[in-house]
């Protein structure tokens, strides 16, 4: 297995596929950690894709919302450019074979989502939009030449060139054994960190490891502290927790407390359709005085919710809940990381030779906190735009001899399971210093007798960014700071190792030539 005059991308979501198709005919080589489809959270996404299709709407208006969603921190140019991309990436979708829901006339339909000024989210049979558009796209890989597909195989860290090039990725094959796979680009795609929360919609597996594998090699990270809580994640004791999609609420579903009066009407003038952060803290509040918020769909949805709606229904009903007669009762969970590593305008990082698209980097698109359904447009824009970079530079060539360092093994099962409580409670919904600074020495005692494993890098960078954001901004709630700081600031910081003990540096956004 030698993969050193291709492209290798580690992660087989949407980015990571989507990108594999758009290098056409350049070689590609794809790692996954599990078959095709699983594993992905690509596949469970539910709302669906923004984009400006409508008459009515425009780029620039869908740019403004993504601006004012990010709480002062989205890159405007980023904005700008995933929206005026955006039409012709869901056509790409649809040329792949992807469904989109269609009026009688032929045209997409489109739904409001939160925080959007216009109906413009495309969907797939309600809420199947994640699994159809993953269908698609494995089927078009599968039948590609230039695709190569290695199932079973788990990136471990980045291999580095002798002049610092990222020249390969050190891999763990499906009987245990270690090898290094040399390549002209590396490039990753290895979804987000919601793994690390004792509550949260992404896959088990979602623990950052493409951040904590480029944090290791020196790459810049921005934002860590950033992470978006979904506000309506099924209440119902399952890991990972049922998604109820924000399109119940555009269709007109409220929150309710349990005794089945308005519940955002006495936190926010927006109601419930207030941005995400907003209705997270909300419920957050009213489950922390004791009480309990319910999704009422009953006269929204009703009798329509098997079909417009079937995979939040299919769980609903495997929990002992029938939607279309009885609330259902929702939490706050973690579902989106708006942090990772930096990117410029064309996926570059700044590491020679390390790409990132997808969850797992920071281009600017989100800011303090994500616009609904933005990140599956960002995700394929991004894909696109390293595709055609790729494709109009002949690459570097492979080096001769590359190194990878070695890495801690992951943590220990009932090790994770105390850090995703501790993170739930000390960076979650809600914030304060005595918490993040009571974690932060958790995690370094955690180090000290486990190692750096990802989960413990990429958790220690979270908390440590975390601490230093003296400010409530988007989804970063500080008890302690609840006003924002009187001028908006992202954060950049690199990670060090010495003695074992990690070190939090800040940085400068300085990308490479």
């Amino acid at each position: 297995m030698d993969a050193r005059d291709s492209v290798v991308v580690i992660g087989a979501g949407l980015a990571g596929l989507f990108l594999a198709l758009k290098l056409a005919p350049r070689p590609v080589t794809v790692l996954s950690p599990a078959p095709l489809g699983q594993a992905a959270a690509s596949a469970w996404a539910q709302g669906g894709l923004a984009a400006a299709l409508a008459p009515e709407d425009a780029p620039a208006l869908h740019a403004a919302d993504t601006v004012a969603a990010g709480a002062g921190l989205v890159d405007p140019v980023v904005a700008r450019l995933i929206a005026e991309e955006g039409p012709a990436r869901v056509r790409d979708l649809l040329e792949i074979g992807v469904p989109f829901d269609r009026s009688p006339d032929g045209s997409l339909l489109q739904s409001l989502e939160a925080a959007h000024s216009v109906p413009r989210v495309v969907r797939v049979s309600g809420d199947l939009a994640g699994k159809a558009i993953m269908d698609a796209l494995i089927t078009a890989v599968r039948a590609s030449d230039h695709v190569t597909v290695l199932e079973g195989v788990r990136a471990r860290a980045l291999a580095t060139a002798r002049e610092g090039r990222i020249g390969g990725v050190k891999v763990r094959l499906p009987d245990g054994r270690t090898q290094v796979l040399r390549a002209r680009e590396v490039v990753l795609a290895t979804g987000g960190v919601g793994g690390l929360f004792r509550v949260t919609t992404n896959p088990a597996s979602a623990l950052g490891t493409g951040l904590a594998m480029a944090a290791r090699s020196g790459a810049l990270i921005a934002d860590p502290e950033f992470v978006q809580f979904h506000p309506t994640a099924l209440d119902v004791g399952r890991d990972p927790a049922p998604l109820a999609t924000e399109a119940l609420r555009g269709e007109g579903a409220l929150l309710v407390d349990g005794s089945g009066d308005p519940l955002m009407a006495r936190h926010d003038p927006r109601g419930d359709l207030a941005p995400r952060d907003v209705v997270a803290r909300a419920i957050d509040t009213e489950r922390r005085a004791g009480g309990r918020a319910l999704l009422d769909c009953r006269a929204a949805v009703g009798a329509h919710f098997p079909t417009h709606f079937p995979t939040v229904f299919a769980a609903c009903m495997a929990a002992g809940i029938d939607p279309r007669v009885q609330a259902i009762p929702v939490a706050p969970a973690a579902h989106y990381h708006m942090g990772g590593v930096v990117t410029d305008l064309w996926g570059q990082t700044t590491l020679a030779g390390l790409s990132a698209i997808g969850e797992c980097a920071s281009t600017g698109a989100h800011g303090a906190n994500r616009l609904a359904s933005n990140s599956l447009l960002e995700a394929i824009v991004f894909a696109h735009r390293v595709a055609e970079r790729l494709l109009g530079d002949d690459g570097h060539p492979p080096a001769a001899a590359i190194s990878a360092p070695s890495v801690p093994d992951p943590l220990p099962a009932d090790a994770l399971m105390g850090l995703r409580a501790d993170m739930a409670q000390a960076c979650g919904v809600v914030r304060d210093a005595a918490g993040l600074e009571a974690l932060a020495e958790r995690i370094e005692h955690m180090g000290a007798l486990h190692g750096n494993a990802d989960a413990l890098v990429v958790a220690g960078l979270m908390v440590d960014a975390a601490l230093a954001r003296q400010e409530s901004r988007g989804s970063h709630w500080r008890e302690d700071f609840p006003a924002p700081a009187a001028s908006a600031r992202r954060t950049f910081v690199s990670w060090a190792e010495k003695a074992g003990v990690r070190h939090r540096v800040p940085a400068e956004p300085v990308l490479t030539a």
